[in-house]
Formats: structure tokens, C-alpha cells, sequence
């Protein structure tokens, strides 16, 4: 029996035009209308998960539950028109090669949902690494509820340092069969995948009930991405009858392959006053502090940018940042806060009055198990693994009912 929730899964993929199909995940860009309009025009008319999915860009906007009728419309049609192809109880060894020229290697499969946990102090074989906000998944639920298709944009994270899970597969490739070799559209990068055989399949379980063993706290898979969308899954698995809504499809991938990267997520603010939201966050930690221990904060408004230095009220400066943020948003309604990956999206966002952004340090992968292990989870919004354009590009489905 095996001891660690990974399992292969009848995946759908199709049959051709994979370069249309792939769309990046919806949480992506939720403040770049021109990114969206720019894969509306690249997709034209062809079968794409941009059909079957929502970009959360859209989420507010008028006419969204004609929206996610047409998503589940589009699901049937695609399976009942031949779009798709299914290859049963498989896993995808998948090669993603990001916009840095570093190659990320994955397996795609299913995942128990039983075996997950959000939250804090779980002690569950998949965990997630990050506060889970519990008002964002009833949106995704309604998204969820009615499909027959899934396309989560998941990654879990194993910690493997003796490379004996997913690396063994990049030398057998060679010998498997192509599940796909495509360009990403928008500067995604390209991506390969390939087919395991049973064998391989069952190698990979093996290799997992290993590192299981070796864990004192059984935690085996620490959700890199796509927390909210497992979340969701695990919500909808109690609202559907179906024994396929007990599983869904994750990519995992070792926290020490050298393509990954943890890079923080900043803060932006809109519909503020600049002024105000300074003073009150240096009220909040107790004012400018110049100790060697504290923590830089990049304060960004009007195209100016001023740094402060506090001290700290957790270990990580997000740690510090993020309760003080929760807080005051409560107190001021009016205000939106964004969470941006990379610099200069900030930068360019706040060079509009009234719009302010955190700039900070962030953490680095080796403490991501430990700090897991010690304090439950981290504050969400933590770090993200790469830039915006290397995030999970929907590529597998499958049947949920």
C-alpha cells in the first residue's frame, strides 16, 4: 500500500495546436488587462484553456456567471467534439524551460485530497506553505462546482537532495512517448512532456515511499503554487459525488532542482493616501529603526521611492508587512491591494497618485521545509517560485464528474 497520495490519472490533453491550447494560470497578470486582451487576439479561434478557464482579471467584472456557463459549456463541447484525447492512469514527466534558459522538471499526476490540509499546524502529507484565505475560495467554487473538467495550475513542492524522484526520468526520456513539445505563447518559455510507462509510474511511488520513511514529520509535499486552487478542489471533492472529485492533478517538483527560485511578492495599494499609509505602518512597528537586525522596506509612490528600515516583528519582512496591511485595509474599504511579481510591474503601477508599493526581501528555498515544520505556515503571499511568466501553464485536464 502506498504511503504517499501520488498517483497516475486518466489525463486528457489535445490532440493538436498545443501553442493555443496552454494559457498561464488565471491568478497571473490580475492587474495587466493589455497581458489578457494580447492572449485573447494569440488564441482567436482555437480550442485553448483560455476557454475553459477564468482569469481572476475578470473575476469582478459585469456578466462573470455568463462567464462560467460558457466555461462549462465549452468543457462539454470539447470533450463531446473530439478536441481532446485521453491517456488513462498515466503521470507526464514535464520539462519547462523558463525565461532565465533554466530547465524545471515535474511529474504530472493526481493527488489524494484526503491527504490534504490547509491548515495551520496540519501535520498532513500535503500542506500548504501559506496562510490560506479562506473568503477566496467560495469564488472558485462557483467556478468548480458545475465543470466536468479540471485544469489546476498546482505545484508541489517535494524536498528530494539526493535527486531521487523526478531526475532519474530525464535520462529514460529518450525511451518514452511525447505527450507534447510546444512554444509557450506570451514568453512562457517552451515545454516538453512525456508519457511514464507502469513501470515508471511505479518507480516514481517507490522512490516517494522512501522519502517518506525517512520523515520524522510526514510532510512529503509543501504547496509551491496554486494553494487556493487545491483549496478549491478539496471544497468542491465534498459537493460532488463523484470518486474522480477525490483526486486532482498537481505537477510536483523538487524544491532543489537548480531552475527553482523563491522571489518575493510585493504589495501594491490603489485608491490610497501615500502620506497616510506611511506614517501608520511606521506607527504600527513602532517607528524607523536603525539596528542592524532590521528589516528594508521600499516605500514606492508618484514614481518616488523612499526606504525605510524597521524593526522586526517576525522573521520574515512579509511577516512584519502583512498583518499591519490586513489591518488597515479593514479600516479603509475604499482601498485594493494587489500582490505583484517583479520590480518593475510595481514601479510602473505606482507611478499613478494614489497608488503606493512594498518592495522587500525575500526568502530563500532551503528554509522553506523547516519553516513549514516550525510555525505552521507562512504569511500569505510569501514568495512566488520565478517570474510571472514562468508560472504553470495550463496544459492537462481531466474528468471531475
Amino acid at each position: 500500500m502506498s504511503k504517499h497520495a501520488f498517483s497516475g490519472a486518466d489525463i486528457l490533453l489535445p490532440k493538436k495546436d498545443f501553442d493555443k491550447w496552454a494559457v498561464i494560470a488565471c491568478d497571473q497578470f490580475t492587474s495587466e488587462q493589455n497581458y489578457w486582451d494580447e492572449v485573447e487576439k494569440t488564441v482567436g479561434d482555437h480550442p485553448s484553456t483560455l476557454r475553459i478557464t477564468l482569469p481572476e482579471i475578470y473575476l469582478e467584472s459585469d456578466g462573470v456567471e455568463e462567464r462560467i456557463r460558457k466555461i462549462n459549456e465549452t468543457m462539454k463541447d470539447y470533450l463531446s467534439s473530439g478536441v481532446l484525447a485521453e491517456h488513462k492512469n498515466t503521470m507526464v514527466y514535464v520539462e519547462r524551460a523558463q525565461s532565465d534558459g533554466r530547465i524545471r522538471h515535474g511529474i504530472v499526476g493526481a493527488i489524494d485530497l484526503a491527504d490534504y490540509d490547509y491548515r495551520k499546524g496540519s501535520k498532513a502529507l500535503v500542506r500548504a506553505t501559506e496562510q490560506t484565505v479562506i473568503e477566496r475560495i467560495p469564488p472558485r467554487v462557483r467556478i468548480r462546482r458545475d465543470a466536468c473538467l479540471e485544469l489546476p495550475h498546482v505545484l508541489l513542492l517535494i524536498d528530494d537532495p539526493e535527486k531521487s524522484v523526478i531526475e532519474p526520468l530525464a535520462e529514460a526520456k529518450k525511451t518514452m512517448e511525447c505527450a507534447y513539445n510546444t512554444e509557450l505563447m506570451m514568453g512562457g518559455g517552451h515545454i516538453e512532456g512525456y508519457f511514464l510507462s507502469p513501470e515508471q509510474v511505479e518507480r516514481v511511488g517507490a522512490a516517494l515511499d522512501a522519502l517518506v520513511n525517512g520523515l520524522t514529520d510526514k510532510l512529503l509535499f509543501a504547496v509551491g503554487d496554486g494553494n487556493h486552487s487545491l483549496a478549491t478542489a478539496k471544497e468542491c471533492a465534498a459537493l460532488n459525488d463523484s470518486p474522480l472529485a477525490a483526486q486532482t492533478i498537481v505537477e510536483i517538483v523538487n524544491v532543489h532542482d537548480p531552475a527553482i527560485e523563491f522571489e518575493p511578492i510585493y504589495r501594491v495599494l490603489f485608491g490610497v493616501n501615500e502620506e497616510e499609509l506611511l506614517s501608520d505602518f511606521l506607527a504600527a512597528v513602532g517607528g524607523e529603526y536603525d539596528g542592524e537586525d532590521g528589516q528594508d522596506f521600499d516605500y514606492v509612490t508618484s514614481g518616488v521611492t523612499k526606504t525605510v528600515r524597521v524593526k522586526p516583528m517576525a522573521k520574515l519582512p512579509v511577516g512584519t508587512l502583512q498583518p499591519f496591511l490586513d489591518k488597515w485595509l479593514k479600516e479603509h474599504p475604499g482601498v485594493k491591494i494587489d500582490y505583484i511579481h517583479g520590480e518593475e510591474v510595481v514601479f510602473d503601477l505606482c507611478k499613478t497618485r494614489g497608488n503606493a508599493g512594498f518592495i522587500f526581501k525575500g526568502m530563500g528555498k532551503n528554509e522553506l521545509f523547516d519553516a513549514i515544520k516550525a510555525d505552521g505556515s507562512l504569511p500569505r503571499k510569501t514568495f512566488s517560485m520565478g517570474h510571472a511568466r514562468d508560472k504553470r501553464y495550463y496544459m492537462e485536464t481531466r474528468k471531475i464528474r
